[in-house]
């Protein structure tokens, strides 16, 4: 087993900053293959489901009309979601195309709500009227001419939106590939441009954040330690970035913990530049060896394994006071956390 940088004193991290680098890296695990459904997870019979249903009505996606369109969107509610699936727009770009396009405001908190209305109960039947209804009306309407229109011309440098294998040519293209298949490498093809479960993954991301948040908590529950959880873009007086945890509160703050997983060695180095920030702030008119409060990182995924540089800043930022998933069985013991355990 590696010595890792929360066992040793500063003075040894210090003379041998490197091989605390190789002991954090080797218990730091990538979970990127692994992603938690969440609510509003559209399992695949619910949206083949939503798929047979429009394809029933459209004749095949030979004919987008809005009036046998509209009923079976509200009959079966995930067809909203596979005719934005075959739009490729999130739901505010498709709020704004229709908005420009038929003169009904259909705000982005609105479509948002509706797409996730539907993803969360894809069985049951919506039930509108008034402005509702008129805001479905015109997002239906906008598909259905999108669908049909296929891509107008754009210059030779440009990308149209609905430059798909599947609406290039409008319903002739949907329905010919509908009826013989996609083929396996336009499907592929588009998947890159695209990234496979990029939108599922984007959906979830704070969930997966929130693991880690809930290892901690677990951690410090356990030993019976006070703490004070901070929610997202909350302020916290004397400090210009909010930490997730202080210890024992924000009116007291003797430690506080930084927390994140990440795929993404961007994010992972914004992460290490806030915790340098923190322990910065931390020695403000103090000496080296009694800050204000003792700062904490606790972190998971690839993207903080990419650059060893980084790390190296952040061990010393925190004076080795760096856990992973694997180690947070020590977080109480190693750090002064052990100060404030009551069980």
């Amino acid at each position: 087993m590696p010595t890792f940088p929360f066992e040793v004193a500063f003075e040894d991290i210090l003379k041998d900053p490197e091989s605390y680098v190789d002991a954090v890296f080797s218990c730091l695990e990538s979970e990127f293959l692994i992603m938690p459904k969440g609510a509003g997870f559209v399992e695949y019979s619910a949206f083949e489901r939503g798929y047979e249903a429009l394809k029933t009505v459209t004749k095949g996606f030979s004919k987008f009309e809005p009036a046998t369109v509209l009923p079976v969107t509200l009959r079966e509610p995930i067809a909203i979601v596979v005719l934005r699936t075959m739009l490729g727009f999130t739901p505010p770009e498709w709020g704004y195309v229709t908005t420009q396009r038929t003169g009904v405001v259909v705000a982005q908190g609105f479509v948002r709500s509706l797409d996730r209305k539907v993803r969360i109960a894809p069985e049951t039947p919506i039930s509108i009227n008034g402005v509702t209804r008129e805001r479905i009306e015109a997002l239906v309407d906008t598909a259905c001419q999108l669908l049909t229109e296929g891509v107008p011309k754009v210059d030779a440098d440009q990308l149209h939106r609905l430059d798909k294998a599947d609406t290039r040519l409008g319903v002739e293209s949907i329905s010919n590939l509908a009826g013989m298949g996609v083929p396996y490498a336009m499907l592929l093809y588009e998947r890159f441009l695209g990234r496979p479960f990029a939108g599922h993954r984007d959906s979830v991301s704070e969930l997966v954040g929130d693991s880690l948040e809930s290892a901690i908590e677990e951690v410090l529950s356990g030993a019976g330690i006070s703490f004070r959880k901070t929610k997202r873009a909350e302020r916290i007086e004397g400090f210009d970035q909010t930490p997730d945890f202080i210890i024992p509160s924000e009116f007291n703050p003797q430690i506080i913990i930084e927390a994140k997983i990440t795929e993404d060695d961007g994010t992972a180095r914004d992460k290490v530049t806030r915790i340098q920030h923190l322990g910065e702030l931390s020695l403000a008119g103090r000496s080296q060896d009694k800050p204000k409060y003792e700062v904490i990182a606790c972190i998971g995924g690839r993207g903080f394994g990419v650059r060893r540089e980084d790390m190296k800043k952040m061990i010393l930022a925190t004076r080795g006071k760096v856990f992973t998933i694997k180690t947070l069985d020590k977080l109480v013991e190693h750090t002064r956390l052990a100060e404030f355990k009551t069980k």
